[in-house]
């Protein structure tokens, strides 16, 4: 029962970027829901799906993110068997489109009108709920006028069937651009910005965050742990033997983000985050996923952390990152140096000359 859950091991809630929209600072990525496209292991079947959402429930979750392409629908429809049985108003449910749901239809893709209305009419009935609460972009349309995509999505807005808009997997240019034109043409602002980011994965860092931090842009991290590497399962130098590290690893055709290979894994950057991570943990007396869920929950462009799993404990363990604890500014420190990538030229030269020009009163600064 919820009254079981004492409250500080339960969400915060926390505003979605600069919008009213309150959200549970963990949210819960259904990727795992049903059949996967791709053949991961380990995928949920619809009791499974249904006794992880009814556990991030309990918690205090009130924020579940799915996308049309998840299973050919397959995650959408077990959320909304789902959410046919609860308090519609109660829960904030994202869904994202971009990829193609029929190959042999070449309308069954991109941003395009056409497309984004006959998706979002597709995850109404699959999702089962007459309004879809964030709907995102799932990548940049090069084939499409931004104009199209941005005036087809305020459309829904006004239309009641979407209640906000946001962008996932996009470049900072791409992002100023997107926030730009909804201004000039009195649309909707884009509200969040779903993007991968973890201890070893900050380059957007450098460019795209500045672009959300600059117009209250929230960042949705996905694959916080990288694939399960940020949870401390493997050793340095010691290929995955289980699990999806071990399938995506053994790949090295894969071209998967949410996948790593051991190419992708296998680095020298990337142990030394882990293993800073774990000493930290081992201090704290936490997991080491905790402490890298901790680490993007303390970071100031960061709204709500999408989590995933297929394991109770797993989710479990996740949330117990969501609330009651805090990592301290040294520690925030050590996992910054420890987890920092190489900066290219010119984000490289320009923050080193103005590493000591920090002005509170200017929106801009690093993240």
């Amino acid at each position: 029962m919820a009254s079981e859950i004492p409250e500080e091991s339960k969400c915060q809630n926390v505003y979605l970027g600069k919008s009213g929209l309150r959200v549970s600072n963990i949210c819960l990525g259904t990727l795992t829901f049903g059949e996967s496209n791709m053949g991961q292991p380990g995928q949920l079947d619809e009791a499974g799906s249904h006794a992880l959402l009814n556990r991030f429930s309990e918690r205090g979750g009130n924020f579940i993110d799915t996308a049309n392409v998840y299973g050919r629908g397959r995650s959408e429809r077990i959320i909304g068997s789902w959410l046919a049985s609860q308090q519609r108003d109660r829960f904030v449910i994202a869904t994202k489109v971009f990829f193609p749901m029929d190959r042999s239809n070449p309308n069954s893709m991109g941003l395009g009108r056409r497309h984004i209305m006959d998706s979002v009419e597709q995850s109404l009935k699959r999702l089962k709920t007459d309004y879809i609460d964030l709907l995102q972009t799932h990548v940049w349309d090069d084939a499409t006028p931004l104009e199209e995509t941005l005036m087809t999505m305020n459309d829904l807005v006004r239309s009641g069937k979407v209640r906000y808009v946001g962008a996932s997997n996009v470049t900072g240019w791409q992002l100023q651009r997107i926030v730009e034109l909804n201004k000039q043409m009195g649309f909707n602002a884009c509200i969040s910005l779903q993007q991968q980011y973890s201890l070893v994965c900050r380059e957007s860092e450098q460019d795209t965050f500045q672009a959300c931090k600059l117009n209250g842009v929230g960042v949705l991290p996905w694959s916080p742990l990288k694939g399960g590497f940020l949870t401390g399962k493997v050793r340095r130098g010691q290929k995955p033997q289980e699990g999806r590290l071990a399938w995506s690893a053994d790949d090295d055709t894969l071209e998967l983000q949410s996948a790593p290979t051991w190419a992708q894994l296998n680095k020298t950057t990337n142990w030394t985050a882990l293993e800073a991570a774990e000493k930290i943990a081992k201090a704290k007396g936490k997991s080491v996923a905790q402490v890298s869920l901790r680490w993007l929950l303390q970071k100031s462009v960061v709204s709500s952390v999408i989590i995933g799993a297929t394991k109770m404990h797993q989710l479990d363990d996740n949330m117990d990152a969501s609330n009651g604890w805090t990592l301290s500014e040294e520690e925030m420190r050590q996992l910054d140096e420890a987890s920092q990538p190489e900066i290219p030229y010119p984000y490289e030269l320009i923050r080193r000359l103005n590493v000591r020009r920090n002005n509170p009163w200017n929106a801009t600064g690093y993240v």
